[in-house]
C-alpha cells in the first residue's frame, strides 16, 4: 500500500509521486557526457534528493556510468580543518557506494 511521504527522499514503489525523472530535462544529460557541472537549484522539500538517486539510478543501468550521489554536509562541522572535512567526505562516499552500489572497496 503506497503512502504519501512528507520527509526524505520519495521511493516510488512505496510512496505516492510523480515520475522524478521526469522533471530533469534528460536531453541535460549531455552536460555529463561534456564532462561539465551542473546545478540542481530549487526550495526545499521539492524532490531535488528524489531527482538525483532516480538520476543515478538511470546512469548507473545504462552501463556508460558509474555514478554515486552522496551529501558532504558532514564536512561542514570541520570548519576550517581540511584533512577532518576529506576524511568525512570520504567516509560519506564510501558509506554511499557500500549502500547504492554495493561495492565495499
Amino acid at each position: 500500500m503506497r503512502i504519501f511521504n512528507t520527509a526524505g527522499p520519495v521511493n516510488c514503489k512505496e510512496h505516492y509521486c510523480l515520475s522524478p525523472l521526469d522533471r530533469l530535462n534528460l536531453g541535460e544529460i549531455s552536460l555529463i557526457v561534456q564532462k561539465k557541472y551542473f546545478i540542481l537549484h530549487a526550495p526545499r522539500q521539492t524532490g531535488k534528493t528524489t531527482s538525483l538517486l532516480a538520476l543515478m539510478d538511470h546512469l548507473n543501468t545504462g552501463g556508460s556510468y558509474r555514478s554515486l550521489y552522496f551529501n558532504v554536509e558532514s564536512a561542514q562541522a570541520a570548519r576550517e580543518d581540511v584533512g577532518r572535512a576529506m576524511r568525512a567526505i570520504l567516509s560519506e562516499m564510501a558509506s554511499s557506494a557500500e549502500y547504492y552500489l554495493k561495492d565495499g572497496f
